[in-house]
């Protein structure tokens, strides 16, 4: 059986067994999207957002790129925020890294690593120049990469209220709030760090005033 099949064969099993636990679930699921939160959270297969907050499928909407980035020119992300908070109604919007994460370390190295990944890996480091103080008196690499990843996901947490999806959100309706959530590896546990919401201060530069 090759890898392919192995996983059509997993797939048929865990649908029947769904149905004979529940015959009603699917027919249910079909007909049901209402979920309170939108996760934008590492492509890293080790980080899925359902299995680690133990939500049901429904219950959270997902978008997960390199690192979690949040970029103004990313029409994939806006799309998916967009219909996420005008559509959907989210309440909450999680942006969640995780330590170890591989983008965060390639873009701490001067490694080239050709065109596409480079542009991205660049947002990352445009982070770690701003932070370039704190992050430059960490001795230890790890802990320099465990506090990127932290600093990075305040930054996108941050890129998003520069939105004006956001901003009229909060606006007119006063949500959703924003999360910055990292992630631990090592002991599955989620660790929150950065938080905002319709009262947060933004930069004037940023906030738009004919919403």
């Amino acid at each position: 059986m090759t890898p392919i099949e192995k996983l059509l064969s997993e797939n048929k099993a865990w649908a029947a067994g769904i149905t004979a636990a529940d015959p009603e679930y699917f027919e249910r699921l079909s007909h049901l999207q209402t979920p309170e939160f939108l996760w934008i959270g590492c492509s890293d297969s080790r980080v899925p957002a359902d299995r680690i907050t133990g939500t049901q499928p429904g219950e959270i909407f997902v978008h997960r790129n390199i690192a979690n980035l949040v970029i103004h020119t990313d029409v994939n992300l806006l799309s998916v925020l967009d219909f996420a908070v005008n559509h959907l109604k989210v309440r909450h919007v999680i942006v969640c890294g995780h330590y170890g994460c591989g983008g965060i370390k390639a873009a701490m190295t001067n490694h080239d690593y050709k065109y596409v990944l480079n542009m991205w890996l660049r947002n990352i480091k445009d982070v770690y120049r701003l932070h370039s103080r704190e992050l430059d008196a960490i001795p230890d690499s790890e802990a320099r990469a465990d506090r990127l990843t932290e600093l990075n996901v305040k930054e996108q947490v941050t890129h998003l209220a520069k939105t004006s999806i956001i901003q009229r959100a909060w606006k007119q309706e006063q949500r959703p709030k924003l999360h910055g959530w990292v992630y631990g590896l090592k002991d599955g546990l989620i660790k929150p760090v950065f938080n905002m919401d319709a009262n947060s201060h933004l930069d004037p530069i940023y906030q738009y005033d004919d919403l």
